[in-house]
């Protein structure tokens, strides 16, 4: 356990980066401090001595300890761009923050890196980290897109203290913040029209709804459906969270397969390809064969894609190509270009491999 002075130096740090103390404000006394910690005035006094020390305090003879300007403690060389994404060490995310990195260090700059693993009390502490850094930038992959900001408070202070931040992937609806994503809407609509073009008439859904990719690919998947004059059988379009992400799509899969052949769905459409990877286990398990029996389609082209036996149909991401961009919007920011930014949308491409067929 951290030493008590750090404790309290760490909850006024907090109080900081959250906008629960402003610039200029005027902390509490010692000895009240020391009471709401149930620590000793030493205790206090050591802490705040830090946080003098950090430049996140300033002390007044005969006024008090007052919150110091950020902007002040910041330099113009710092050449530290954080990056926060949900994940880092698998899946797609390697390579896109290899094309952020690239990029940057080219221009001399170094990354930071951090990742909340979807969990927004993880997210308030890689800002947190983030901000004792002072950062000249800060790439963002939202937690939980679909849902609101549970750290709203640490985003407004990174834009008080005039951080360019840019968010990759998603963005948080109630931000309007620069945003770099794919179409993920229109990924969703690609999937069901391939399906409905070999002919499939009874498609299911599977998709991940406390991220916003997730709830505009299912927006896509619906709206091909009803392009195409398909009835949507409402039994057929699935939903979870990052929570049960590991356990409710293999169940719901499993009650699918269940069916009789004449019920059963012929076709889906797979919020990712690490799912879609997961789910042809359990159709495996279960006697039946992709693409004959069942179509399976996935999204981000990521190297799953074709590191089984049956290569997936799926939806492309550009990865690298994205990160490059991502850096290349920090860049700009940097050097004062913020009009016209806004959000910029990537389009996936279809890519049709060995995993839907007509159905039998």
């Amino acid at each position: 356990m951290a030493a008590k002075y750090r404790q309290v130096r760490d909850e006024i740090l907090s109080w900081i980066h959250s906008s629960k103390l402003l610039p200029g404000s005027r902390l509490p006394s010692e000895h009240e401090i020391a009471d709401q910690f149930s620590v000793s005035r030493q205790t206090v006094r050591q802490a705040l001595g830090e946080l003098v020390r950090e430049g996140w305090l300033n002390r007044m003879q005969g006024k008090g300890t007052f919150v110091a300007d950020p902007a002040v403690k910041s330099v113009d060389d710092n050449k530290t761009v954080g990056v926060i994404t949900t994940y880092i060490s698998d899946y797609i995310f390697p390579q896109i923050v290899q094309g952020i990195e690239t990029r940057l260090r080219s221009e001399g700059y170094r990354l930071l890196l951090a990742s909340t693993e979807n969990d927004p009390t993880k997210e308030r502490e890689c800002l947190e980290m983030m901000l004792n850094q002072s950062p000249a930038a800060l790439i963002v992959e939202p937690t939980r897109s679909g849902e609101r900001s549970a750290n709203l408070n640490y985003f407004l202070t990174i834009e008080n203290r005039s951080i360019p931040y840019l968010m990759i992937n998603a963005s948080y609806e109630e931000m309007d913040s620069a945003c770099l994503r794919m179409d993920d809407e229109r990924g969703g609509f690609l999937a069901a029209q391939h399906l409905i073009e070999l002919g499939h008439r009874r498609i299911a859904g599977f998709f991940k709804t406390d991220d916003m990719q997730g709830v505009r690919r299912m927006k896509g998947f619906v709206a091909a459906h009803r392009k195409y004059s398909i009835p949507l059988q409402p039994s057929l379009i699935f939903t979870y969270n990052t929570d049960d992400k590991s356990t409710a799509p293999i169940a719901q899969a499993k009650q699918l397969i269940e069916q009789s052949a004449q019920e059963r769905a012929t076709g889906w459409v797979l919020y990712n390809d690490e799912l879609a990877v997961n789910l042809l286990q359990v159709v495996r398990e279960a006697g039946l064969s992709v693409p004959n029996d069942l179509s399976l389609v996935g999204f981000d082209d990521s190297f799953l894609a074709t590191a089984t036996e049956v290569k997936l149909t799926t939806l492309s991401h550009p990865k690298h190509a994205l990160g490059t961009a991502a850096a290349e919007m920090i860049l700009q920011m940097l050097d004062g270009e913020q009009r016209g930014l806004g959000e910029k949308i990537h389009t996936p491409e279809l890519i049709i491999r060995e995993s839907t067929s007509s159905p039998a």
